[in-house]
């Protein structure tokens, strides 16, 4: 608020009184000073809760919002989402918590724990065979072999807490990257 702003707010006395090189307009011109970083952080509020244009430090405390605290990793400072870090990056942390609301309307399905995995690791290539057959030829029921892509290997401990957060409880899966290379697979 500008010092004709918050004259006008001012009784009439005191408003004839306030002019420049006088007491009162000195408190007016501290009483601007002191709102200015308020109105800043007004002015851009906006950018403050939008995951993809908040201050770094605030992303974290943005996805903790979003019920995604649980992937982010706190080892480096107080066990606050401010100081927590993602395995992925920043940009991707972004990403998924900007994509947090459409996520969860999937939560549970292979096309949402496919849509999850593939922002998380910004590659595509993820794919969910819910007919899984076993070595005796019949299919086994409640499991799913997920597909990933090899370039996404380095992440497999994060995919594997991604997976085991979204999928059903009474469901179990294993884990195959590239062309399915089984002793990659994990079994939960």
């Amino acid at each position: 608020m500008r010092k004709a702003q918050i004259k006008q707010l001012l009784p009439s006395l005191f408003q004839r009184t306030a002019r420049p090189g006088s007491p009162l307009w000195a408190i007016l011109e501290v009483m601007e000073s002191m709102q200015a970083p308020s109105e800043s952080a007004l002015d851009r509020l906006d950018i403050t809760f939008d995951p993809r244009r908040a201050p770094d430090a605030f992303v974290p405390y943005l996805a903790s919002w979003v019920d995604l605290e649980m992937l982010l990793d706190v080892s480096r400072g107080p066990a606050s989402p401010s100081f927590a870090s993602f395995p992925t990056g920043l940009g991707r942390l972004r990403e998924l918590a900007a994509n947090a609301v459409a996520l969860s309307q999937w939560r549970g399905t292979g096309k949402g724990l496919c849509r999850f995995l593939e922002t998380v690791t910004g590659k595509q290539g993820f794919t969910i065979n819910e007919q899984v057959t076993g070595p005796d030829g019949n299919t086994k029921p409640f499991h799913l072999q997920i597909n990933a892509p090899n370039e996404v290997l380095p992440q497999r401990a994060l995919i594997e807490k991604i997976i085991e957060l979204e999928k059903p409880a009474y469901v179990t899966y294993e884990l195959l990257f590239g062309s399915g290379n089984r002793s990659t697979g994990a079994t939960a």
